[in-house]
């Protein structure tokens, strides 16, 4: 019996085991690209930081604005109290009359 005879694609090679660190050139291009997304992480950073300076200074005009209203209205805080609604007396059961 002779073995079986061995073509192109039996031929094993060294392709795809050489490290892409090892080769300078990948390594400098991986680094380049760890260095631009790293610049746009901080620009994302950035903005979000005053996005929420914003939001929160808005914040703070809503209640200087609320304060404002409810002194003009006579209500303090800690003024007079609100009357209070009576529970409503249904039975819970929805009826419609026709």
């Amino acid at each position: 019996m002779s073995s079986p005879r061995r073509g192109l694609q039996q031929i094993r090679t060294l392709t795809g085991k050489v490290g892409k660190a090892a080769l300078p050139y990948m390594a400098f291009l991986r680094i380049s690209h760890i260095e631009m997304e790293k610049a746009r992480k901080t620009q994302e950073s950035e903005s979000a930081r005053r996005l929420i300076a914003d939001i929160a200074a808005r914040l703070e005009e809503i209640e200087a604005e609320k304060a404002a209203l409810l002194v003009a209205l006579g209500e303090r805080p800690g003024g007079p109290a609100r009357p209070q609604l009576e529970p409503r007396r249904s039975t819970g059961v929805f009826k419609i009359k026709y």
